[in-house]
């Protein structure tokens, strides 16, 4: 009794004042019993962002990779997959396909594929933007110049997930890179007046639960946009494929808990949730998330863009997977948001 009395009391906090510490964080990830937790994440859902559910239509563009993060699938040492890149005019066409199915956002992309310039990249944001949608870019590290140039050709979105925010455990999983220049990043996109999306893998080798809680609070630090959260799927070809996988449940405690912090934050069911759970997009929706990304790019290359296994193992048609979509959402009592679903502030941080 007295243990359920304090989770009330911590959710309660949560959901009144949209703060608390790490340490109650992390208890309240431990806890087993969180109904509570839910329902309270979709309570503020619904407050503050509706019942709309965003449709982004995401195009992966290229599956070529020069960084070797030791849980990607398309890290540069994999030999095991057939790379591909798509012509600018292949993504133009899925861009104008998404456009005609109603989707108000197209999301483009890639592993950190140095084939394609900024220049490059500029044409085709351009050319999306002249079909009247939002878009979002996730290409990875790039220098402020280059971050300033795509959102002059018309980017709106960025989304650059720091996967953990422990610098030790961020630096043993990313060979030759930088905790502090991800970091960097991120702050240039806030500041160039981006709409920022970050989030963490969970489930990692080394994770605590402690880790979990302090990744939540930087996310509320930098003021991100929008939060993505996935389980950790072990992929063949990475140095950590006979790790265990991360745990579905911690997932949609990690999503409500991010709904509770940030109330108004854009928070997606992601495929890797909908990939490892029984009705995974149902309950990313219930614990507090508010878009969907169909994938609207070439049939043939959604096998290939594989960061992890079981994703893109089930190839539908574009119709299909937006009315399957559309009917989850209808179902849940929720409806498809008609207007590009940019984050609308509405408490003070």
């Amino acid at each position: 009794m007295k243990d359920i009395l304090k989770l009330d009391m911590l959710v309660n906090t949560l959901e009144n004042e949209h703060e608390l510490d790490k340490n109650s964080l992390a208890e309240l990830l431990e806890c087993k019993d969180v109904p509570i937790l839910y329902t309270a994440a979709d309570r503020v859902r619904k407050k503050f962002v509706g019942d709309d559910v965003y449709l982004r239509g995401l195009i992966e563009f290229s599956n070529f990779c020069c960084r070797t993060c030791f849980y990607c699938g398309l890290r540069a040492a994999n030999s095991g997959i057939k790379r591909y890149r798509m012509e600018p005019g292949e993504v133009i066409e899925c861009a104008a396909n998404a456009v005609k199915y109603g989707l108000k956002t197209i999301v483009l992309q890639s592993g950190e594929d140095k084939f394609f310039t900024v220049n490059d990249l500029c044409k085709i944001v351009d050319k999306i933007k002249d079909m009247g949608t939002a878009v979002t870019l996730s290409v990875g590290e790039l220098s402020r110049n280059d971050y300033t140039a795509l959102k002059h050709a018309g980017a709106d979105r960025y989304l650059l997930r720091i996967e953990t925010s422990n610098e030790k455990l961020y630096e043993s999983l990313h060979p030759r890179m930088s905790y502090k220049n991800r970091v960097r990043c991120l702050y240039d996109l806030k500041e160039l007046g981006y709409e920022t999306g970050t989030g963490c893998l969970i489930g990692l080798p080394g994770q605590t639960p402690e880790m979990l809680a302090e990744d939540l609070l930087f996310f509320k630090k930098i003021d991100a946009d929008m939060i993505g959260m996935g389980p950790f799927i072990p992929c063949k070809g990475t140095p950590l494929e006979y790790e265990a996988e991360g745990n579905v449940e911690t997932v949609l405690k990690m999503m409500a808990l991010a709904r509770l912090l940030m109330p108004d934050i854009n928070m997606p069911v992601t495929t890797a949730l909908g990939v490892k759970a029984d009705d995974g997009y149902r309950k990313g929706l219930g614990c507090g998330a508010n878009v969907i990304m169909p994938n609207m790019g070439i049939d043939d290359y959604k096998k290939l863009y594989a960061i992890y296994p079981g994703k893109g193992d089930k190839v539908e048609t574009l119709e299909n997977q937006i009315n399957v979509i559309k009917c989850l959402i209808s179902k849940e009592g929720r409806v498809v948001g008609k207007h590009f679903g940019g984050r609308i502030r509405t408490v003070k941080i």
